[in-house]
Order: structure tokens, then C-alpha cells, then sequence
């Protein structure tokens, strides 16, 4: 499917992948998005329609570190600073690039970490509602067998939906019951797709 996977189980040789591809496509467009002649939504389009799919394929199943988040949020910050172009300094008069800050203001949509997160929220819902004779779910809920390696526990993918249901007040049951309320998980991965880290 054109995912890349390691005996390790890590995702970083994936992202690490997918970010490659992604910039391949950013730079296969990067005259567009530096055009002054296209209005900034239309190179926003342009970025949601074809440079963040490439980025975010397969992402449902990505078990995200904070590394790895930074790694996504550098990468969309870089084409987003490219969209905008730079800014003339008030003070000085020297045009600059913009701050992150600058850029938050001014992308008002979700970010490339809410984006995953929320697709990971829908893909678990998805797999919660299956039947119990669907092998995703019985891999999903299984035990493995065997002894862990020592030293801190990789996160896993479940934790990180734990995680992202407790940030936005959603943990208080069993996620696979809270799962079954298809208007209820709905509304909880629309909080946590909007969900703004102050």
C-alpha cells in the first residue's frame, strides 16, 4: 500500500518518507505558491489539496512521538512562510520571514498535528463500531504474547488516542463504548481536530 514498514515498528522511517514525497511536491508547485498573482486562499488550496494528502497518507495508523510532530509542524510552517511571503519590518524597514506566531495568525485553519490526530480519531472510531469478526479489530483489542524489552515503553497507538481523548475532556469512559455513539465521537474528534495548545 505504500507504506513503509520496519521490524522495529517505527514510524520515523515513514514520516521521514512521507515528508521527502511531501517536499517533492511542494517543490514540483513552488512557483505557484510563490506567484504573486494567485490570491493566498487559492495557494492554500493548493496546499490542502495536493502537498498535505502526499504528507498524511496512511497517517491513521502513525504513532506520533513530539518529535515527530515537530518534524510535521517545521515542514508545514516552511510552505506555509512560503504562501505568505515575507514581512516588511515596522522598525527597520527590512523584510523579514515570518514568526511562528505570525504564521498561526495567519493560517487560521487546523494544523498538520490536529489534522493527524483527528484522522486517527475518525480511523479509531471506524474500527471500534466493527464486528468482533473483523481482523483489525481483534488486532486492535488483542494482548500479544511475550515479555517487553526493557527500558521505557515505545508510545503506542492506542496511547495516543488515551492521550488526545483526555486533552479534550472525552476520557471519562471505555473509548470503544464512547465509540459506539456515532454523533457523540463525532463531536469529539471535531474537538479535538479544533483544538488550540495555548
Amino acid at each position: 500500500m505504500g507504506t513503509t514498514l520496519t521490524d522495529q515498528n517505527s514510524i520515523q522511517e515513514e514520516i521521514k518518507r512521507r515528508l521527502k514525497l511531501g517536499n517533492a511536491c511542494y517543490y514540483s508547485v513552488q512557483n505557484l505558491l510563490s506567484s504573486r498573482l494567485l490570491y493566498k486562499k487559492l495557494k492554500i488550496k493548493i496546499y490542502r489539496c495536493i502537498i498535505l494528502p502526499v504528507v498524511l497518507y496512511g497517517c491513521e495508523t502513525w504513532s506520533l512521538t513530539l518529535r515527530e510532530e515537530r518534524r510535521l509542524r517545521v515542514f508545514e510552517n516552511r510552505v506555509i512562510r512560503r504562501l505568505f511571503g515575507p514581512k516588511r519590518d515596522a522598525v527597520t524597514g527590512e523584510w523579514r520571514k515570518l514568526h511562528n506566531e505570525e504564521l498561526n495568525h495567519l493560517y487560521s485553519l487546523t494544523n498538520i498535528v490536529r489534522v493527524v490526530k483527528s484522522k486517527q480519531m475518525i480511523w479509531a472510531g471506524h474500527v471500534a463500531r466493527m464486528g468482533e469478526d473483523r481482523a483489525v479489530l481483534r488486532v486492535l483489542v488483542g494482548k500479544p504474547e511475550g515479555k517487553r524489552p526493557l527500558g521505557i515503553p515505545r508510545r503506542r497507538w492506542e496511547d495516543n488516542i488515551k492521550m488526545d481523548l483526555l486533552e479534550v475532556g472525552g476520557g471519562r469512559g471505555n473509548r470503544m463504548e464512547l465509540a459506539q455513539d456515532w454523533d457523540g465521537w463525532r463531536s469529539l474528534v471535531g474537538t479535538v481536530r479544533n483544538f488550540r495548545v495555548t
